[in-house]
């Protein structure tokens, strides 16, 4: 895997992926930044999401679940101090379908929580990090 990060200028990064996909990344105005782009420690958040939504939805497909949608709002807290890593991160998952089976829900979060999710378990080394979620009728 390769990613590759060209400086813009300012706090504006062009982040580009081996699969040939880019996103703008920019600092706050307080450190330069115009607000262009997501800052790049809120990427380590998408990116976590994006991978633990991706395992429930496929986990929940292979077990015939008829899912129609499925969310995964985050909530994080760093540290105060230099360096300011994730001390904390919740994962609330909000799964609609019909006729949802909450143990095969359960079951799929869990799975991508503690064996799937390269990135949640590689956060998880230095925050805590919990998961919860609802189920709601198609």
């Amino acid at each position: 895997m390769q990613a590759r990060i060209k400086w813009v200028q300012d706090a504006t990064f062009l982040g580009e992926s081996g699969s040939g996909h880019a996103v703008v990344m920019d600092g706050p105005p307080e450190h330069g930044g115009r607000n262009l782009g997501v800052r790049p420690m809120e990427m380590l958040l998408l990116g976590m999401g994006g991978c633990t939504a991706f395992d429930v939805v496929h986990i929940l497909k292979k077990s015939r679940q008829s899912i129609t949608d499925c969310v995964a709002e985050i909530s994080a807290e760093r540290a105060e101090q230099d360096p300011k890593i994730y001390t904390s991160i919740h994962v609330h998952f909000i799964v609609t379908g019909r006729d949802l089976d909450e143990k095969r829900v359960a079951r799929a979060v869990a799975l991508s929580a503690e064996k799937y999710c390269s990135a949640s378990i590689m956060l998880g080394k230095s925050a805590a990090i919990t998961h919860d979620f609802e189920l709601r009728g198609a």
